[in-house]
């Protein structure tokens, strides 16, 4: 709710005050350096380090958006060099890699990457009042920001991981 509210605040100053501005919305941000292990990325990598499996609130079914924080930066940047062209002016863009996966997909790739496969997750079934299948079209950015995601998914996991490797064995030491 709030992010909507936010949208709707910006859009208003654009028309209001003809102020400069564009509203962004991504998908999931994950990466390195997210220590919220409630979200599925850190904790799974966390759970695979420690040789316990992770756990899904979910049935692991929905569908979510995963956007690589340095895309995410990527694209911010990208936008805020286009900001004197006149006819973005209070233009939403949603920035997305568009692959639609589920919960359950991106633990499976995470647990492989890491040579976990042998990790079944334990699934709760317990999610209430979620979207089911939530993502993002980036049509608009790219066609009228020219943008595009610079990275892959496994690129990034495997970059992920890595930075949670380090962090989880220099906070052992």
């Amino acid at each position: 709710m709030s992010k909507s509210c936010a949208d709707l605040i910006c859009r208003t100053y654009y028309v209001s005050y003809n102020l400069p501005v564009c509203i962004t919305r991504c998908g999931n941000f994950y990466g390195g350096g997210d220590l919220n292990f409630n979200r599925i990325v850190p904790d799974t990598i966390r759970s695979a380090f420690r040789d316990k499996p992770v756990t899904i609130r979910s049935d692991g079914s929905y569908i979510r958006d995963y956007f690589y924080v340095r895309d995410g930066v990527l694209a911010y940047l990208h936008l805020a060099e286009q900001m004197e062209r006149k006819e973005i002016w209070g233009e939403a863009f949603n920035f997305s890699n568009e692959l639609q996966i589920t919960v359950l997909e991106l633990v499976q790739k995470i647990l492989a990457l890491m040579d976990k496969k042998d990790l079944e997750p334990v699934i709760l079934n317990q999610a209430k009042n979620e979207i089911k299948h939530q993502y993002l079209s980036a049509k608009k950015a790219r066609e009228m920001l020219n943008w595009k995601p610079q990275y892959s998914l496994d690129e990034c996991l495997q970059e992920t991981i890595k930075w949670y490797q380090d962090f989880l064995i220099d906070s052992l030491n």
